[in-house]
């Protein structure tokens, strides 16, 4: 890694998703807006909202992730960031149409949860008004 370069990993809840050395730039969406690092810029931290990710190399690649929530620690050349999910797309396009698929199967699991969880609650204050009305008997 030269001078004029950063290490970038992104992590995952449960893995490493990328690691890339020689990065010459990142931007990223961050709750004050868009944030853009370059190897000299000032250590800093920020807090990544749901958005794109887009990080060049050295050799002139550039990757474009489309990333959920979470947290970007720059220290030195080392820039760590930590997301709940995240689609990797080699073009916008194509990004676009994976997080859209992502989101409907998000929202079919989401829909299946609360259902859950509004039988369970019913569940459990309707034995809680049964143990009331027991317990007013005593």
């Amino acid at each position: 890694m030269s001078d004029s370069s950063m290490r970038l990993q992104l992590l995952l809840p449960s893995c490493v998703m990328t690691q890339a050395e020689d990065v010459l730039r990142i931007v990223a969406e961050t709750s004050a807006g868009s944030l853009g690092l370059l190897p000299n810029r000032l250590d800093c931290t920020a807090i990544i909202v749901p958005g794109i990710l887009l990080f060049e190399t050295q050799d002139g690649e550039e990757t474009v992730l489309a990333v959920d929530r979470g947290v970007l620690v720059k220290a030195g050349r080392e820039v760590r960031i930590s997301v709940r999910r995240a689609i990797r797309g080699r073009q916008l396009d194509q990004l676009r149409q994976a997080v859209e698929q992502e989101f409907r199967t998000l929202n079919a699991d989401e829909q299946q949860l609360q259902n859950v969880m509004v039988k369970l609650e019913t569940g459990f204050m309707h034995r809680f008004s049964e143990f009331q009305h027991d317990s007013s008997r005593r």
